[in-house]
């Protein structure tokens, strides 16, 4: 066992020299022994300043653990002698210095390798079935092992005179509230953490000018940011950020920045996904990449996009430009968010091509897309000029002609000078021949072949609609009237006969009695000879002499009965009349039109009606014009027909009617209704729809009386004129819409 130590510790110095590849190839070569204990599960855990603690769970105790680093990559290697792995896979870390972290078998021997972002000095201790590797978040030595520190050094930095040179608060687009804490220099470490409703920043060894040491109020930026206090601490500075509501805070750091972003929550997205709502987000971009959670202190950005590599299992490749270091807290956030926050941070861009991401400085992308953009310009200038003749099949020729040169125009209008040639090269051109609708294009290969994929697009047969529409007006009238015609003579008469001359007063009562008895008989006979039929109200009337209630019913086709009661000295007259009328219509047209999409059809029917109008002349003569008025059905109408099937409708229905005419002394006027309707609607293929209605009722509760008699129950009815009448008129209009497609159409 000496002796395998022995070995351990010349693969640990060769590691040193040669580096870890090396040193997993003696690994492979060394001589298989009984694997004993097992490697069941490595975990991991943050604390402070980037701190990492990695704990290796065996099934046994261990106490033979060999433990060394390497400085070119910088790793931690752990090799655990006569152990079998059990854990498989590689763990991603990204916190502080710590990397990633994998196991491998080889030989009965498992080792364990921590990937460092750069080197950091660690512990090690075993604890039962466990043994605990600490990584340190910065450089430093301990545990007997000895990493050299970079000109980064933060620590080293520090002792420089580092100090906050200021704060500043922003308001994001979104809200959000951006809290900047710039420093003196670069390589400070700053740690950000969050305590309830408040965001704590701490920068180790930094100094703070008495100045800045003071507490803002910021609760007028509308943002969760209410206070922001800085204040000395015995180690260096720190930031409390005081928040409102529900929150999410991210912070980054790049040079001599330390950004904290607080961005609000609404609380119907408190319980989405995390990461769905981050800070520094744009807002047209969604990022639904897997949630990491970042903790680098000084990293270098190509390691930094490694392990966003790692973690999206996605290729990215890095320029040879990309360098610099970058520090991050990001807890939780979709790693597409964090790349383009590393990004930024960096002034780099990105380009996809699959699965495939190229990361270079902007300026270089830049440089390189306007280089390709020269190179297919020039290529295009010396490209070989070709003739095509494109036959048109259902558009215009001349109509594609001058979409495909409507950009040329306006360029040339404008005078920019600037390849705006449209579809075509700047050498190109097109013509038509209107009489076999065929385009004569003459371009390069490349620019005749995208003009065929547009024309292609282009010319389609035009689908058709048919639009059918059902006009429904209907009407229903009810009237009832009773009146009563009443009188009783013959007194007045008599008294008349006893005090004045007694011959002439006998001649006239006898007259007027003779002539009652005449009217009696006539109405007698014409029962006789009409075989028992009463005889008409206009052929033989009642008398009107005598009555002192006149209320009949005003029309003359109404009913009526009449009763006369004559006794000595004394005539009863009595007519009963009534009219009840009930009656109900329907009128339904249903004009059908079929026009293109896009195209506007018009339909009607109907006549002109003619009137006379009177045109006055200058000398006081006038004259007399026949002039016409269209009373038609009409149906206007333009469909659209949508990408999902459906066909939207701009649509005019008129229904025109000649109601009656208007007499002047010289001549009538034809009095004309008037139903339209004008909208647009969205109508599913087939299906009917309501475009409106109008629904009138009238209703006429009509007395007359004679006052005070009338009132008098039941016999009141004779001296009294009733009328009720109802009156309902109601208006639809139906509309189907039916595209049509090639097959279907007639």
């Amino acid at each position: 066992m000496a002796a395998m130590n022995n070995m351990i510790r010349g693969w640990g110095r060769s590691a040193e020299r040669v580096g870890l590849g090396l040193a997993l190839i003696a690994l492979l070569w060394t001589t298989p022994a009984l694997a004993q204990r097992t490697l069941e599960d490595i975990q991991f855990s943050t604390g402070g300043g980037g701190r990492v603690d990695v704990t290796l769970k065996l099934s046994e105790p261990v106490a033979d653990a060999q433990v060394f680093t390497t400085d070119d990559p910088p790793r931690i290697a752990v090799d655990l002698p006569d152990t079998r792995n059990g854990f498989g896979g590689r763990l991603v870390v990204g916190s502080g210095a710590t990397s990633a972290i994998s196991a491998v078998e080889a030989g009965g021997k498992t080792r364990v390798v921590i990937d460092l972002f750069r080197a950091a000095s660690y512990e090690s201790r075993a604890d039962g079935n466990a043994l605990i590797v600490t990584v340190a978040g910065s450089t430093s030595t301990s545990g007997g092992a000895t990493v050299k520190a970079s000109s980064n050094d933060p620590v080293k930095r520090v002792e420089d005179g580092l100090a906050v040179s200021g704060v500043d608060f922003r308001r994001a687009a979104d809200g959000a509230g951006r809290v900047i804490l710039g420093f003196s220099g670069s390589g400070v470490s700053a740690d950000m953490r969050t305590e309830g409703s408040r965001v704590v920043v701490d920068a180790e060894g930094v100094q703070l000018p008495e100045e800045l040491a003071q507490k803002l109020d910021v609760v007028d930026f509308a943002t969760p940011v209410q206070f922001i206090e800085t204040r000395r601490t015995p180690s260096g500075v720190r930031m409390i950020i005081t928040n409102s509501g529900q929150f999410e805070s991210l912070a980054y750091q790049t040079e001599g920045e330390f950004v904290v972003e607080v961005s609000p929550v609404q609380p119907e997205a408190a319980d989405a996904a995390p990461g769905s709502r981050i800070g520094l987000k744009d807002e047209e971009k969604k990022y639904t990449g897997t949630p990491v959670t970042l903790n680098f202190q000084d990293v270098p950005v190509r390691s930094v996009l490694q392990l966003l590599a790692d973690v999206s299992q996605t290729n990215i490749v890095a320029a040879d430009t990309v360098q610099g270091s970058v520090t991050l807290r990001l807890v939780n956030v979709p790693w597409d968010h964090a790349l383009d926050i590393v990004l930024q941070a960096k002034q780099l861009d990105q380009r996809q091509q699959g699965n495939v991401i190229w990361v270079a400085p902007q300026a270089e992308i830049a440089s390189f897309e306007q280089a390709k953009a020269d190179a297919r310009i020039a290529l295009e200038q010396r490209a070989e000029l070709i003739t095509e003749y494109i036959p048109i099949n259902y558009g215009n020729a001349e109509q594609i002609a001058g979409l495909l040169t409507d950009e040329r125009k306006k360029a040339e209008g404008g005078g920019d000078g600037g390849d705006s040639g449209g579809f075509l090269s700047p050498r190109g051109s097109v013509s038509f021949d209107q009489r076999t609708n065929t385009l004569l294009v003459n371009d390069i290969a490349l620019k005749i072949e995208e003009i065929r994929d547009l024309i292609r697009v282009l010319d389609r047969p035009v689908e058709q609609v048919l639009i059918e529409s059902r006009i429904v007006i209907a009407t229903e009238d009810f009237s009832r009237e009773i009146g009563a015609r009443f009188g009783l003579s013959g007194g007045r008469e008599r008294d008349t006969y006893f005090s004045g001359n007694l011959e002439t007063n006998r001649t006239h009562y006898n007259a007027v009695n003779q002539s009652r008895i005449d009217n009696a008989n006539s109405i007698r006979d014409w029962i006789i000879a009409n075989d028992g039929s009463p005889p008409p109200v206009t052929t033989l009337p009642i008398p009107t002499r005598g009555l002192g209630v006149n209320l009949p019913v005003a029309d003359p086709s109404a009913g009526s009965l009449a009763l006369s009661i004559l006794n000595a000295g004394y005539l009863l007259d009595l007519e009963l009349s009534a009219l009840e009328t009930d009656g109900r219509g329907e009128v339904i047209a249903n004009p059908r039109v079929i026009t293109a999409n896009q195209q506007e059809a018009v339909i009607k029917q109907g006549q002109e009606v003619g009137y006379v109008t009177l045109q006055q002349s200058g000398g006081g003569a006038g004259n007399f014009t026949v002039e016409f008025k269209e009373v038609v059905l009409e149906l206007q109408v333009t469909p659209t027909i949508t990408q999902d099937n459906r066909v939207f409708l701009k649509m005019n229905v008129k229904k025109d009617e000649v109601e009656g005419f208007v007499t002047t002394p010289l001549f009538s006027v034809p009095q004309i209704s008037k139903r339209e309707v004008n909208t647009s609607v969205l109508v599913e293929n087939g299906q009917t729809v309501v475009l409106g209605g109008v629904y009138e009722f009238k209703s006429i509760d009509d007395i007359k009386k004679v006052p005070f008699l009338g009132d008098v129950p039941a016999l009141g009815a004779l001296f009294r004129n009733k009328l009720k009448s109802r009156s309902k008129a109601e208006l639809l209009i139906f509309v189907t819409p039916k595209i049509l497609s090639l097959d279907t159409r007639q």
